[in-house]
């Protein structure tokens, strides 16, 4: 590394800040005295900083090597860090100020080592070694002039957006930064043929950020570092990076990744950990008591190329595109990645949900065309039933039916005698075709609730009065009492009880317990043979109540009156009752039976009360 011209001790001590370069270490000893292993209890070790502690990418890499020192030494440190400040100007003189103060700060105690960071503090130690650090050994983090390889960094971008036309490289005015441009420019000569590569070093930042927002499409931005601009404005942290990140319309690419994470595409990179692991491992030879000149170290190369995904999706990059083998970092997990399993059991649920709603839709399904079979089969037997119950009335229906028509013929035969009379009494007349209306009426009445009965009609809610659909029951078999010698009376509610139903079937259900309270009864006396009809409101529910005397229902028989087939007459099928609660039912209410007190039985008809039409 020694140099005749003091020139290039310089330009290879600033080769530390070019962009793509092998991160080199360089232990130099200028002393003959060599620290002994165990000479003293804690090690001193001075850093120092080529522009300032908050200049990327360098205090990166202060910080990674604090980082190692802490975890590589066996041995209490004691570090000291120094930023030279006169880096950033052209003026070598404004350095004088600060090599005093370094003597007076390590005059009586010199450092145990001497860790330089970047090639301006380098070239700091060299120019100023005698009079202050004679006898420390030095650490020098330096890029080597032959491992700068720009070109290879360039071309390595361009394979992932090939379309790339205009590359911008953002750089400083400092000292060191255009050393740097000097040499990078020879390098990217075998590209000038490719692409059309612009510099804005000596613009101020402001002027700088309104170049790279009005870049036309297909660039790309190379950003090197900022330490001071053209206008000789120090640029520290990470705010111009940020500043040119927000307002740029290309991405933006580096050498080094201190710089990855947030703004930069990303790349084949220069890692700030693993040069600092390798610099801490020389430090800890050389504090151990090596000597520094026998240590050898291979330089450090490139990382493995890394891409910010976030970056990639900005610009539309195809990871197709990336080399083999490269790391994709920040990438947002899909939906499926992030809760694939919580999808899986949602779809899961809801597949097992979908087949249990089809399974109950289909059940519904079969539930409701049942009900529909169920209605219709109720209403064929309730048909059926009143079949039979014409059939029981067929002799009290005749002799209701012949009883006006036999007065007719009388009431005829009569008026013709008068009509041939030679002074017909017109007045006689006009009673006697009086009386042949009213009993046709009255044989009109029978014979229309007889068709009613037979009537096979679907099922059909309507609103209708509890109080008349019983006394029209009561009075079509008022003739049935009257043969079979029961005492039919009624006891119906003075407001109407409304609800809604089928006027046939509910009228079924009436003429089905009266007619089986006449049956219970036909063993008993003339005398005791009573029936009693009534109708009452109870909350919402209006009831009607068949009482008779007979003999009762036995107490374990209550609960299978309503059964089918169930039946304690001798002729009996045991249906008339079982429909019967089965027609109360569909309205949405109760049959029930009691045994009274007294004697004989009181059956229940309950059914839910409803406004009546106006």
């Amino acid at each position: 590394m020694a140099h005749n011209s003091e020139r290039r001790d310089d330009a290879n001590c600033f080769m530390t800040m070019r962009p793509i370069a092998k991160f080199c270490l360089v232990a130099i000893a200028y002393s003959l005295s060599v620290l002994n292993a165990g000479a003293a209890e804690h090690r001193r070790v001075m850093i120092l900083h080529s522009v300032g502690r908050e200049f990327r990418p360098w205090n990166e890499y202060a910080k990674d090597i604090r980082a190692e020192l802490d975890r590589q030494s066996p041995w209490p440190l004691d570090v000291q860090e120094h930023s030279l400040i006169a880096a950033r100007p052209d003026d070598q003189n404004s350095e004088a100020p600060f090599v005093e103060y370094l003597s007076a700060l390590y005059g009586k105690r010199p450092p145990d080592l001497i860790i330089s960071v970047g090639a301006p503090s380098a070239g700091f130690i060299q120019r100023h070694r005698r009079e202050l650090f004679s006898t420390t050994p030095m650490l020098f983090t330096v890029v080597e002039q032959r491992r700068v390889l720009a070109s290879d960094l360039f071309e390595s971008f361009l394979r992932i957006s090939p379309d790339t036309k205009i590359v911008a490289i953002v750089n400083g005015d400092s000292p060191n930064e255009r050393f740097w441009q000097g040499e990078m420019r020879r390098e990217l000569q075998p590209l000038e043929g490719r692409i059309e590569i612009r510099w804005f070093d000596k613009l101020s930042y402001e002027d700088l950020l309104k170049q790279t927002a009005a870049l036309p499409p297909h660039s790309a931005i190379f950003w090197y570092q900022m330490i001071a601009d053209g206008a000789g404005i120090a640029h520290e942290g990470d705010r111009a990076l940020q500043r040119l990140y927000a307002t740029a319309n290309a991405p933006i690419f580096s050498h080094d990744d201190a710089f990855f994470g947030r703004e930069i595409v990303g790349g084949p990179m220069h890692s700030a950990l693993a040069g600092s692991k390798r610099a801490v491992a020389v430090a800890m030879r050389i504090l151990g008591g090596e000597k520094p000149g026998t240590i050898k170290t291979r330089p450090s190369d490139f990382a493995p190329a890394k891409y910010d995904w976030r970056e990639l999706h900005r610009w539309n990059i195809s990871e197709r595109l990336l080399p083999p083998g490269a790391e994709v970092d920040f990438r947002v997990p899909s939906t499926w990645e992030s809760y694939r399993w919580q999808i899986i059991l949602i779809c899961a649920v809801v597949l097992v949900q979908t087949l249990l709603i089809s399974l109950l839709l289909h059940e519904r399904g079969r539930r409701s065309f049942a009900e529909v079979q169920s209605r219709q089969r109720m209403s064929e037997l309730a048909h059926v039933n009143r079949f039979s119950t014409a059939g029981e009335l067929t002799a009290t229906i005749a002799h209701e039916i012949n009883q006006p028509l036999g007065a007719i013929r009388v009431n005829i035969e009569t008026a013709e005698l008068m009509v041939k009379s030679p002074s017909p009494d017109l007045q006689e007349i006009g009673e006697i075709l009086a009386d042949i209306r009213r009993d046709d009426q009255r044989a009109s009445e029978v014979i229309g609730r007889l068709r009613s009965l037979l009537t096979k009609a679907p099922f059909e809610l309507k609103p209708i009065d509890l109080n008349e659909v019983a006394r029209e029951t009561i009075q079509f078999l008022s003739a049935l009492a009257i043969a079979r010698e029961v005492n039919l009376t009624s006891s119906i509610a003075p407001t109407p009880v409304p609800i809604r139903g089928d006027l046939v079937q509910v009228q079924q259900v009436i003429l089905n317990l009266i007619v089986n309270a006449m049956d219970a009864m036909s063993g008993m006396p003339v005398a005791e043979r009573r029936i009693v009809v009534s109708t009452a409101r109870d909350g919402n529910s209006g009831d009607i109540f068949v009482s008779d005397a007979g003999p009762g229902i036995p107490v374990d028989k209550l609960k299978e009156v309503f059964e089918p087939f169930f039946t304690t007459k001798p002729q009996g099928m045991g249906m008339g009752l079982s429909i019967a609660r089965t027609i109360v039912e569909a309205h949405g209410g109760q049959l029930s039976a009691e045994n009274q007190a007294g004697r004989g039985v009181a059956f229940r008809i309950r059914l839910p009360l409803a406004a009546l039409p106006k």
